[in-house]
């Protein structure tokens, strides 16, 4: 290779080196996609503000990501040389700019609150917008949650709840697929939940016969009377006890509100083994002293 040639090539790849180290300076690696940053607005136009978060070129917040509300007057939201946190949602541009948003910063705050409501087992209100054939779309703090049919007091006539405001409890909270999947009928149990305690005498109804026990509905809250809490005398099948539908009076002898449990008993109410078995209307219709009894005896 002559000389010319290696100058030449020589020139090529320092022109090259001095533009990748160029590049680098311009690329500010400390500010990434998903990032939460400070920093202050210095100045405004009509498609956004321009904000100082300490890089080497202003970083840039576009009108339609200053606010989850709608705004009118961006100085309202943006007020001028504030320090005000904000999340990275594009990394830096041709120009070295990158672009902020505070409305997705919000977003991200409803998504760690409702997590944290759903761990605590608590209700919101929520507003119906829409209706679909498998349930409702609802409106909650600006984001869009779904009701299934199933999860809904009212099945049936599902237009009469566009616009109406429903109490509901958290079935699925998932921030990456942005699933909000909620129940009204866990709001009712929750609240409904809250009124039980070991020891009380409660009347429900007979809603499934199982060959382990049988579940009774308590306004809204599912109770188990297992097979062994029935009688103290063995019993071989449950189907010759009970039937669906019929009402129970029993004593709630465990409670577990996190997993939605509720067990019952009706052997305490008994005066000897086999009276529920032999004579139910009897048992049923003193059950309120026979109760009082059981506790009375409980608390020796």
């Amino acid at each position: 290779m002559n000389s010319e040639a290696k100058r030449s090539q020589t020139a090529n790849s320092s022109f090259t080196m001095d533009d990748f180290a160029k590049a680098l300076e311009k690329h500010d690696y400390q500010f990434q996609k998903g990032q939460v940053v400070h920093g202050k607005v210095f100045q405004l136009d009509h498609d956004g503000a321009y904000v100082d978060i300490g890089g080497k070129s202003s970083a840039f917040i576009p009108r339609d990501e200053a606010s989850l509300r709608a705004v009118t007057d961006l100085s309202e939201v943006l007020p001028m040389q504030e320090d005000l946190e904000f999340l990275i949602i594009r990394e830096q541009d041709a120009e070295g700019q990158v672009t902020l948003s505070r409305k997705q910063l919000e977003i991200q705050h409803i998504w760690e609150r409702l997590a944290q409501m759903q761990e605590n087992s608590q209700t919101v209100p929520v507003r119906v917008t829409g209706v679909n054939k498998g349930g409702v779309t609802v409106d909650l703090q600006s984001l869009r949650g779904f009701i299934p049919r199933s999860h809904l007091i009212e099945r049936d006539n599902l237009e009469a709840l566009k616009g109406q405001t429903l109490t509901a409890g958290f079935l699925e909270v998932d921030r990456n697929n942005k699933k909000l999947i909620l129940s009204q009928r866990l709001a009712s149990r929750s609240s409904n939940f809250s009124l039980l305690e070991i020891g009380q005498l409660v009347e429900g109804k007979v809603t499934g016969i199982k060959p382990f026990g049988v579940f009774i509905d308590l306004d809204g809250v599912s109770a188990l009377l297992h097979i062994k809490q029935v009688s103290q005398k063995f019993i071989e099948s449950l189907d010759k006890v009970f039937q669906i539908g019929q009402p129970i009076k029993a004593v709630i002898i465990d409670l577990d509100e996190g997993k939605g449990r509720v067990a019952l008993s009706t052997r305490v109410l008994e005066n000897f083994p086999g009276e529920v078995l032999e004579n139910m209307d009897e048992v049923m219709a003193s059950a309120e002293a026979r109760a009082n009894r059981a506790n009375q005896k409980a608390a020796e």
